[in-house]
């Protein structure tokens, strides 16, 4: 398996995160992500899904390859990197759910989701957080307020496990991305995503 690789001393807090469903491991989010965390001082990877390794060889675009194969792939990646009880998991959107559903059976020290997909688009009535009810990794979900897989108004109702925080991103969407009427910007809610992952690596330390 093929790593991209970032930031800090590798025998610091080791992050491993892979993409959403729609964008590579290198898309402009993931990059300003892995940057930011690196030269925070931590130890990033990321990797691609079979799919999307086609993809990036072959070109055209395919679909996500099926959730199984989604799971053997995080638990690939988990042993080449090894020491699980030291490693951070997670990734954005298809890619962070993938990891959430993994994270108690690798026994990993952490999890961080990055716009978590709590129901399909316009199917606030098809949830999927069976496993995070009783999910007992410790986790982080950074969210987009208004987003449309998973809005503050409707997400905060839910009672998930007491290991899972959740943070706010005003008026972000899935991609974290406010309007211009709200006075923020993109990079704003990018970079006070970040620090926040720093915040909880540094709590789990």
């Amino acid at each position: 398996m093929n790593f991209l690789e970032n930031g800090g001393n590798v025998n610091g807090q080791r992050v491993l995160l892979s993409h959403s469903a729609g964008a590579p491991m290198d898309s402009p989010f993931m990059d300003f992500y892995a940057d930011y965390l690196g030269n925070g001082g931590l130890r990033v990877y990321r990797f691609e899904f079979p799919y999307m390794q086609r993809r990036r060889e072959e070109g055209g675009r395919r679909p996500p390859d099926r959730q199984p194969v989604l799971l053997e792939c995080w638990k690939t990646a988990v042993t080449a990197l090894g020491n699980p009880e030291n490693l951070i998991i997670g990734g954005k959107s298809m890619g962070g759910r993938m990891a959430s559903m993994v994270a108690d059976e690798i026994g990993v020290k952490g999890l961080v989701c990055l716009g978590y997909p709590f129901y399909a688009a316009k199917k606030e009535d098809k949830p999927r957080i069976e496993h995070l009810v009783a999910l007992k990794t410790p986790t982080l979900i950074l969210q987009g307020s208004r987003d449309a897989m998973g809005n503050k108004d409707v997400v905060s109702k839910y009672n998930l496990s007491s290991t899972i925080s959740i943070h706010w991103l005003e008026d972000g969407d899935h991609g974290f991305k406010p309007r211009i009427r709200s006075g923020r910007t993109e990079m704003q809610n990018w970079t006070e995503g970040t620090d926040k992952i720093l915040d909880f690596t540094r709590a789990l330390s």
